[in-house]
This record gives structure tokens, C-alpha cells and sequence, in this order.
């Protein structure tokens, strides 16, 4: 009897698979039906990880809900800090120094980085492949190294606030970021040659998970997952933000649209990362790196000691916070994983009327059924681990 003979006699029965899966890279419930051991559907089950974030957000003060964006994707933080403050100084209308853009910048690819590196990390070890997970997790510590030398933290780091960033860039920082960038082409070199030399790997990524520029654009999809499949599309080159409009950079693009194109994508973007921030180093420019209003940035904590006026200042500032004008905003940056847009309406007082999170996790994840339909239970977990998903985010 044939292969088709027997999966066309098979009774199709349904797998739970999670939601405590080592491979689900969070809290995932996948509810699989099956035939044999081909794949007839593929429905995510998400929510366990949901705390009501946009929703308590309503209750704090614009300042006070930094600290919880660090907690959506906690890979990369940064970007998350990031896309939330520029939706508010969007509202606000206010111009950030010139200093201060640079060093987001340079944070932003930083946590890029550290966010890629976890993602082929973690894929390796998912499909079995444990060294490159101990490789790359020892040169995403030296990526939080600087984010410890920057603000204290190493993961979730409240470091973006409205109107600029709470700490100077140090020489000591650009340093270590120079150190970094010297380091990595080698080590990305060392990964390749591990899994482009191990046909395991490249059997189990190849040709799976395959998706068209059509499909995955009526999909929702965005980030490294849309750009595998050929759509050069990247919100950094499109609708420019800060100043990467000022960056030689290049926008990598796939063409078969499957796992191993996906895993492509994050290891050319992670150089093209390194592009960027050598340019921002190259021409990080003096001056202040936060915006000469007083209601929106508290007086350095020093000076909060030694004065009353100081004091008084820093002390409405966290009580009462400022402000935004009355109006609605969506903004949006390039993420690690994609799209991630924040929407606030404002009614005029100093927290948000109604917030909403665009955050491609969830976006991404619809795919699942699509990039998994007749291919074997195995290759799931490749599929899963292609996207990315990060379930602090996509649950919120």
C-alpha cells in the first residue's frame, strides 16, 4: 500500500500539543488535526499569558506604562519602549534632540540583534540543534552587557522615556559597542558554518512552511517572516522614523517564502543591524538627550537631593505626570518580528483614553494553518520557531 493509500485510509484524529511544549517558545495551545502524520489543520489556541494590558494602561499615567511594554516582547525590549513613547511624543507634537535619536537608533538595532540571535538560538535547539543555542546566548550577553551599562537592566529596561532616554550614551558604552561590532561577523560566520553544513537542519527548514508574497500579505504578516517571502517591504525604509532615512542600510528579501528563507532573514538583518549602528556611532553627535521641557522629563535624580524646587518638580512629575493634547495617534516602528503600531486616543488628561497594541506575534501566528497544512507533525516545530512568536506579546 501506497503512501497516499495509507494517509487516504487513516482516521484523522486531533493532537493537543501544548500548552507546556518545550517547543512553543511560550505558553502555546495547538490543537492539530491529523491524518496519519500529515497535517490537516493547525488552530492556535493563545491567551494564557493575556493580563489585560492595553486595558491597564487606561488606569496609569502616559510615563508609568513604559516599564510594561518591556514585558510584551521581553526579547527586545527596546523596540517595545520605543514604539510606545513615539506614539506619545507623536500626540505630544514635540521634536526629540538630535543626540537622543541617535541613541535610540542605536538601541533599537541593539535589541535586534539580541532579539535575532535568540530566535536562531532557540530554532536550533528546537529541532535539536543544542550548540548554537550556547553560541549565540554568549553573544546576546554581551549585547545586555551594554544595555547594564546603559541603564542598570539587562532585560526588561524602562530605558525610552517621552521626550528622550533616561541615561547619556557613555564613551564607555560606544566602547563596547565597537567591541561588538568587531566580534560579530566572525561569530555569525561560525554559526552558519554549524547549521548550513548540517543537512538535518537544512532538511527540516527547506522547502517547509512555504507561503507566497500574496498569501502572507492577506495574512497580515510583516518582519523577517513577510520579507522571506519576497515582499521588500520594511518600515524603517518606507515610512522612515527617527533618522534611519540618514543609513545606508539594505533590506533583505527571500524567495522561497519558507522556514530556512525566514532563517535567512534574521541573519542578514542582524548585519544589517550592525550597518546601522556603525554609522549612528560614526556620527553620534553631542548636546542634550532629552527635550528641554520640564513637565515631560524630571530633573536628574542628583539635583532632586540638593534642591526644593527640584524636588517639587520631580515629585508632580510621578504623581501627576503631563498632559497629552485631546486627539488620536497610530504609530508605528519595525520591530524584530514586524509591525509593532501603537494606537491612543487621548480625551486631554494625563492617561490614555483608549490604547491598542498592533503587535506582530499574534499577526504572525494566523499563519500557522496556512504554513502547516499537509506537511508532517514534525515539521511544526520548525514552523513555530520560524515565526518567532514571543506569547508576552501576542497574548498582552
Amino acid at each position: 500500500m501506497t503512501e497516499r493509500e495509507n494517509i487516504a485510509t487513516a482516521q484523522e484524529i486531533t493532537l493537543h500539543m501544548g500548552p507546556q511544549h518545550p517547543s512553543t517558545h511560550g505558553v502555546l495551545h495547538l490543537i492539530l488535526d491529523l491524518q496519519g502524520e500529515k497535517i490537516v489543520r493547525a488552530e492556535p489556541d493563545i491567551g494564557y499569558l493575556h493580563r489585560g494590558t492595553e486595558k491597564i494602561a487606561e488606569n496609569l499615567l502616559y510615563h508609568q506604562f513604559v516599564p510594561y511594554t518591556d514585558r510584551l516582547d521581553y526579547m527586545c525590549a527596546m523596540s517595545n519602549n520605543l514604539a510606545y513613547v513615539q506614539a506619545v511624543e507623536k500626540l505630544l507634537g514635540i521634536e526629540l534632540t538630535e543626540r537622543a535619536k541617535y541613541i535610540r537608533v542605536i538601541a533599537a538595532e541593539l535589541s535586534r540583534i539580541a532579539g535575532h540571535l535568540m530566535a536562531v538560538g532557540a530554532w536550533a535547539l528546537d529541532l535539536g540543534a543544542m550548540s548554537i543555542l550556547l553560541y549565540a546566548m554568549r553573544e546576546r550577553e554581551i549585547v545586555l552587557d551594554i544595555f547594564e551599562m546603559l541603564c542598570g537592566a539587562r532585560m526588561t529596561l524602562s530605558y525610552l522615556r517621552v521626550g528622550g532616554v533616561r541615561y547619556d550614551f557613555t564613551d564607555k558604552c560606544v566602547e563596547a559597542c565597537g567591541n561588538l561590532l568587531e566580534l560579530m561577523p566572525g561569530r555569525l560566520a561560525e554559526y552558519e558554518r554549524i547549521l548550513l553544513g548540517n543537512r538535518v537542519w537544512v532538511d527540516r527548514n527547506r522547502g517547509v512552511g512555504v507561503i507566497s508574497a500574496e498569501e502572507a500579505i492577506n495574512l497580515g504578516l510583516s518582519g523577517p517572516a513577510l520579507r522571506a517571502s519576497g515582499v521588500k517591504w520594511d518600515i524603517r525604509k518606507d515610512e522612515p522614523y527617527l533618522i534611519y532615512d540618514r543609513f545606508d542600510f539594505d533590506v533583505p528579501v527571500g524567495t522561497n517564502g519558507d522556514c530556512f528563507d525566514r532563517y535567512v532573514m534574521r541573519i542578514e538583518e542582524i548585519k544589517q543591524s550592525m550597518r546601522i549602528i556603525r554609522q549612528a556611532l560614526k556620527d553620534l553627535p553631542d548636546g542634550p538627550f532629552n527635550v528641554d521641557v520640564p513637565e515631560l522629563v524630571p530633573p536628574p535624580k542628583p539635583d532632586v537631593y540638593k534642591n526644593m524646587e527640584n524636588l517639587i518638580h520631580h515629585f508632580k512629575y510621578v504623581s501627576h505626570g503631563f498632559k497629552v493634547p485631546e486627539g488620536e495617534v497610530y504609530s508605528s516602528i519595525e520591530a524584530p518580528k514586524g509591525e509593532l503600531g501603537v494606537y491612543i486616543v487621548s480625551d486631554g488628561s494625563e492617561k490614555p483614553y483608549r490604547l491598542k497594541l498592533r503587535v506582530p506575534s499574534f499577526h504572525n501566528l494566523q499563519t500557522v494553518n496556512k504554513l502547516s497544512k499537509g506537511r508532517y507533525l514534525a515539521d511544526i516545530i520548525a514552523i513555530i520557531s520560524s515565526l518567532d512568536p514571543v506569547f508576552g506579546e501576542c497574548d498582552k
